[in-house]
């Protein structure tokens, strides 16, 4: 990068922690800190909502994830329009009603200590391996452009993280994500208009959009029910509408972000704007990587994105090997690249049958690009047979790197560490809230002092950073880390679902048969996901069926006391 794009990204990291800290005031009890004295308007829940959610693995991996597999994955978010409706109506209400710091207390007054201590252990485990996954996101890019080890930059960025966290609370947290979104919208509206701009001339938005459809990646909705398939509009209504509600109504990363709303309605107009702006928003997200795709019809790709990988490959007894696919590779991406403007001046004559007959040459032409590339990752397993095969992360980092102005590469690559500091300083201040308030307040220290629990959050927060960076050096291997985060979410997030919808609507059920039903369906569901006996959506809606019913059978037969 230049020293232009060092400036820009120096100066909004530091303008984001500062600004942070300065609004977060002094926080003088724990209510302050973990839940900002419950003062924040509507916008600002809706975008420290938004802003957990959408990660820098959102912006790091999506529209890879769109470059080699289409816009299907936008499927994922239909069900989370009626998951906001859900927790506007039952959730919000209830948790603002009780002035619980956590999801969890709630599950204590309705059923048991044990059972409240399980979801909160299921909890910490599942949110301090994601949150480990977004911490590494950001390090990728670092370790890119610098050359250097990823351990020393997940180093920096989880320092850089939980010093804010820590300082600053709940409140510094909303606030630099207030800030945060602002900034990522913009860069993300500049990058696609880039991506347009740089397509070779006479080749417009149209014409990329109609290629890459003609390529399968304009497959936004998938009709056909196949429960192996993991992006078609039945997993992602059903499947995604489990998944969505247990994410926003019992992770506390996100139940965190809503009790401090000032009041319930402004708690659920913050719900309502997730559940309006957050499909356009990844629908944007995933166009961007179909554009790229689009690009690099016309602009030769790299073989393999990731850089340190073919480093590797190009320093071992194989090079000669993989340097002759990579000339095979060129001369087969000149004669896409013809096909390609084939099909464009297909399209600008409007006849059926010269673009069905380009449509039939460029598949080809890209087919033989593709057996090329494996040809080349079968390479570097042969070399190492830990290498990653998966490339899919370093795809827009590539494209940003190498064809964005300069002062703009620094905005964009501001804007997925400010992704991953948002997230991350959001599942921080959860962890923390959840060990302190169901774990340490509850049973270890009951009846401190205010100023005791104050600390202990801290301490709290700074432990669970340090966890997490742990989780970050070995998140290495685990492919596409946008699916890769949602999949590790539905070993755990449907059985938790069930446990809550058991304590709303199921009166007669109480703690015992709640607790063993929990441990049962948590054990089948990973069974099912470590067999892959169906599509991860679907574990998050099975995971909540199974603990309702189990619940309700041991119920009948070893009735309550």
């Amino acid at each position: 990068m230049s020293l232009i794009d060092w400036t820009v990204l120096g100066v909004t990291l530091l303008t984001i922690v500062f600004y942070g800290v300065w609004n977060s005031g002094s926080n003088k009890n724990i209510d302050q800190y973990l839940r900002g004295g419950r003062s924040l308007p509507w916008y600002h829940v809706g975008l420290s909502v938004m802003a957990t959610q959408a990660s820098a693995i959102t912006f790091l991996s999506a529209p890879g994830q769109a470059y080699s597999d289409g816009m299907r994955f936008v499927q994922f978010y239909l069900g989370l329009p009626l998951a906001m409706i859900v927790l506007c109506v039952t959730f919000v209400p209830i948790f603002h009603r009780l002035k619980v710091y956590t999801a969890y207390e709630f599950l204590e007054q309705r059923f048991d200590l044990k059972t409240r201590a399980l979801t909160a252990f299921l909890f910490l485990v599942q949110r301090g391996l994601s949150t480990g996954i977004t911490i590494y996101a950001p390090s990728i890019i670092l370790s890119t452009i610098l050359g250097i080890n990823t351990v020393y930059t997940t180093l920096f960025i989880g320092g850089l993280v939980i010093f804010y966290t820590v300082y600053g609370g709940t409140k510094a947290v909303s606030y630099t994500q207030l800030l945060q979104m602002s900034i990522i919208f913009s860069g993300m509206f500049f990058a696609g208009i880039m991506v347009v701009s740089l397509l070779p001339n006479g080749v417009g938005f149209t014409h990329a959009i109609k290629l890459a459809g003609k390529l399968g990646k304009m497959n936004v909705i998938d009709w056909k029910f196949d429960p192996n398939n993991r992006y078609n509009i039945w997993s992602g209504v059903i499947g995604g509408f489990f998944l969505q509600l247990s994410y926003f109504g019992t992770d506390q990363s996100q139940v965190g972000r809503y009790l401090t709303g000032s009041s319930v309605g402004q708690s659920r107009l913050g719900l309502i704007m997730n559940g309006m702006v957050k499909i356009p928003m990844q629908f944007m997200i995933l166009l961007i990587g179909v554009l790229v795709f689009a690009f690099y019809q016309f602009n030769r790709p790299p073989m393999f994105f990731n850089q340190y990988e073919v480093n590797q490959v190009k320093q071992s007894a194989y090079a000669n090997q993989y340097n002759k696919l990579e000339n095979q590779y060129s001369s087969a991406f000149e004669n896409r690249k013809n096909k390609a403007n084939d099909l464009i001046n297909a399209f600008d004559s409007k006849d059926q049958t010269k673009i069905g007959q380009a449509q039939m040459a460029l598949k080809m032409a890209d087919n033989n690009s593709i057996a090329i590339r494996k040809e080349a990752i079968a390479v570097m397993k042969q070399n190492n047979n830990k290498a990653n095969g998966d490339d899919t992360n370093y795809v827009f980092l590539n494209f940003v790197t190498h064809y964005l102005p300069r002062g703009l590469i620094g905005l964009l690559i501001a804007i997925i560490f400010l992704a991953s500091m948002g997230s991350t300083a959001s599942a921080l201040s959860s962890l923390a809230s959840t060990s302190v308030v169901d774990i340490y307040k509850r049973s270890i220290n009951p009846g401190a002092s205010d100023k005791n629990y104050l600390m202990a959050s801290r301490l709290a927060t700074m432990f669970w950073g340090v966890v997490c960076v742990i989780m970050a050096l070995y998140a290495s291997k685990v492919g596409n880390l946008l699916e890769y985060v949602n999949k590790l979410g539905s070993y755990i997030y449907g059985t938790i679902l069930g446990v809550f919808v058991v304590a709303f609507y199921l009166k007669k059920i109480k703690g015992n048969a709640v607790f063993a039903a929990a441990i049962i369906t948590e054990i089948l569901i990973c069974i099912c996901g470590y067999y892959e006996l169906v599509a991860y959506l679907w574990l998050n809606a099975i995971g909540c069926i199974l603990v309702i019913l189990i619940a309700w059978v041991i119920n009948q037969v070893i009735p309550p006391k």
